[in-house]
């Protein structure tokens, strides 16, 4: 059986199981994404109830010996992140990011620094559009599909600020003048992406076009329930 003791986690997402107990999809430390059934936490005098919330930093220990594993204790290791009501989607977009496309049990060490950042950055005065671009950025690397932003895929020569290029998926960036497809991008915005530092904010549409389109990959053409409800958000806006 495998046991694992007091491990820095958030809840990812979270689902009513039975009378009294939850499904957790949790990002951990050491282990990543895992599966953690919590008995009886629903239950009128549990502790627990209220403690499981995503944005919560948290320490858990669970044991088992399938992939479903069983929460044994669960402690607040910090205050909540309290994501103000315009970012909540947001950070949910993360979270239903993590659950798609981390495989579980995987241990993915550079993500969860990235991820506790992310959250601090929508819970203050951050730029959403820059936090969730750094972030996906780091996830595509975390998963091992990098995005190459320092030199042109052909000739493998620096990326000049001023030059246009059009980012093949499977190549890199490609100089606009030979490219037959791909993602319009300049070299501006290829370099903040790079070194992310935003001082031009009108070069944040294109990374966005690119970096969801590199994520879109890897979630083969399944809709995120989060992308729809932001959309529809944004719609509601526009028609006021």
């Amino acid at each position: 059986m495998m046991r694992v003791v007091l491990q820095p986690a958030f809840v990812l997402h979270r689902r009513p199981y039975r009378n009294t107990s939850l499904l957790l999809e949790v990002l951990s430390r050491d282990h990543g994404r895992v599966a953690l059934v919590a008995r009886g936490v629903r239950a009128p005098r549990s502790r627990l109830k209220g403690l499981l919330q995503p944005f919560v930093p948290l320490l858990l220990s669970w044991s088992g010996r399938s992939e479903l594993m069983t929460l044994s204790t669960a402690e607040e290791e910090g205050n909540p992140i309290p994501l103000p009501a315009a970012r909540l989607l947001s950070g949910l977009y993360v979270n239903e990011l993590l659950v798609r496309l981390l495989q579980p049990y995987d241990p993915y060490p550079g993500l969860f620094e990235p991820y506790s950042r992310v959250l601090e950055g929508l819970a203050g005065m951050a730029s959403v559009e820059e936090v969730l671009r750094v972030f996906e950025k780091r996830l595509l690397a975390e998963l091992g599909y990098g995005l190459r932003l320092d030199t042109e895929a052909l000739s493998g020569a620096p990326i000049v600020p001023e030059a246009a290029y059009c980012y093949v998926l499977a190549q890199g960036p490609v100089a606009m003048a030979q490219a037959r497809a791909g993602i319009a991008i300049s070299g501006k915005g290829l370099l903040a992406l790079r070194h992310e530092v935003f001082n031009d904010l009108t070069v944040l549409p294109e990374i966005k076009r690119l970096t969801r389109a590199a994520i879109g990959v890897h979630l083969q053409g399944r809709p995120l329930k989060t992308r729809e409800l932001l959309a529809a958000r944004y719609r509601r806006r526009l028609e006021k």
